[in-house]
């Protein structure tokens, strides 16, 4: 792939569809044990990621599960030897259980985000600032080219997110919710658990006291020379004083009542749904939604929203080969069309995989309120992989890891 950023579209990084996201799996698993350990923090630019997996759009959103990538990954390599990788793939999942035992957090990044967008409707200046950096005009080297490939490319390296963040809120002085959201509109990968934590990570306020610095040594190092900015942040202290709301149990997940028949509903949260679906499950038909419920707009950008209504079409064609059973895919998640769905499947239960806490979560919960009036039950189903790693994200991730042998073993993932 050409590594100018006037060559790279809207697909080309992520062709939004599994058979892609199985070749990619299939090309990265040579060298996912000693080299990326070595080579996974450096950012050489677009065009040259073979040092990564690219494959976190396709795991976020499920048309690849992290037990298929984490099986595939130990076939070639021990899990000591792909240890760092794995270790990635559980952050995610690390992410997710932390959140999904502190709801609140999500609520109050939205409602600081809702009070951010107010102050940038009334203050020029902020408006201008947030504009030119999200347009790559800061005059920061490195940052400017960083927001320019996140819009055409819906990707940025981990690194760079890192750097782009605290260079956001230490060295601009802009509001992290807008950094945060920015990031949101334009990821593949976007994920409400990992933007928000790893924002506030940043910022200080996830792990109190604890914040990250960009220094232009460092991006210089991990960049191959090609930025060393001069005019970063030399401090970076937390925004303000917050320690994170202590766990709250995760409540028990539901099971489909025996021997009902049911409608299968896949959303961007989890479009590999029906690979999770119990044995002998009566599936009478099969709904995709391209987007949450309208008054919660997900995906929160227009390049992701297209770039996912084709992944939407390709998994309604997996799921309906799968089942041999016809699967339609709707712009929304709707009660309306659910319910005739139900009703044209002779269904009154919805079988769907549990979303995270987030913007696809408070949708399901919209439209479980409507149609319970009507005497149809949607049931979230959560995948073992989270039930058996989400209860274990207490505290950091330094104690979850711990429990990664365990995990592996439970999942029965080994190395041959």
């Amino acid at each position: 792939m050409a590594d100018h950023h006037e060559t790279l579209r809207d697909n080309d990084l992520f062709p939004p569809n599994h058979a892609a996201a199985l070749e990619r799996l299939q090309a990265f698993v040579p060298g996912a044990g000693r080299r990326y350990a070595a080579e996974r923090n450096r950012d050489a630019g677009p065009g040259r990621r073979d040092n990564v997996s690219m494959l976190s759009p396709y795991i976020r959103h499920r048309v690849l599960s992290e037990r298929q990538v984490i099986q595939a990954v130990l076939a070639q390599h021990s899990a000591e030897g792909a240890e760092k990788f794995i270790q990635e793939v559980f952050w995610r999942t690390y992410w997710k259980g932390w959140l999904q035992m502190r709801p609140q957090v999500w609520r109050a990044f939205l409602r600081e985000l809702a009070a951010d967008r107010a102050r940038l409707e009334q203050d020029a200046g902020l408006r201008s600032a947030v504009t030119a950096a999200q347009e790559g005009r800061s005059a920061v080297e490195g940052f400017d080219d960083w927001a320019r490939e996140l819009v055409q490319t819906g990707y940025l390296h981990n690194h760079a997110r890192m750097w782009f963040a605290s260079i956001w809120i230490f060295t601009l002085g802009l509001p992290w919710t807008l950094g945060a959201e920015f990031f949101l509109r334009h990821l593949r990968d976007a994920d409400p658990a990992s933007n928000t934590l790893g924002w506030r990570w940043v910022a200080g306020i996830q792990t109190p006291g604890k914040t990250y610095l960009a220094r232009a040594d460092n991006i210089a190092r991990y960049t191959d020379n090609r930025f060393r900015p001069d005019n970063l942040a030399t401090e970076a202290q937390p925004i303000r004083e917050e320690s994170p709301p202590p766990p709250t149990p995760l409540p028990a997940p539901p099971t489909l009542p025996p021997g009902q028949r049911v409608l299968l509903l896949l959303h961007g949260d989890d479009l590999g749904g029906h690979e999770a679906l119990p044995a002998g499950i009566d599936v009478g038909g099969i709904a995709v939604a391209r987007q949450g419920h309208p008054d919660d707009p997900w995906p929160f950008g227009e390049a992701t929203a297209r770039w996912f209504a084709v992944l939407a079409e390709d998994a309604a064609q997996r799921a309906s080969s799968a089942l041999q059973q016809p699967a339609s895919v709707w712009p929304h998640l709707d009660a309306d069309n659910l319910r005739g769905a139900c009703d044209q499947a002779n269904a009154r239960a919805i079988a769907t995989p549990e979303a995270p806490v987030g913007p696809m979560a408070d949708a399901l919960a919209r439209v479980a309120a409507t149609l319970s009036v009507d005497g149809i039950q949607l049931i979230p189903l959560r995948r073992e992989w989270d039930h058996l790693a989400w209860p274990h994200a207490t505290h950091g991730f330094f104690r979850f890891k711990r429990e990664i042998p365990d995990l592996l073993a439970r999942n029965a993932l080994t190395h041959p």
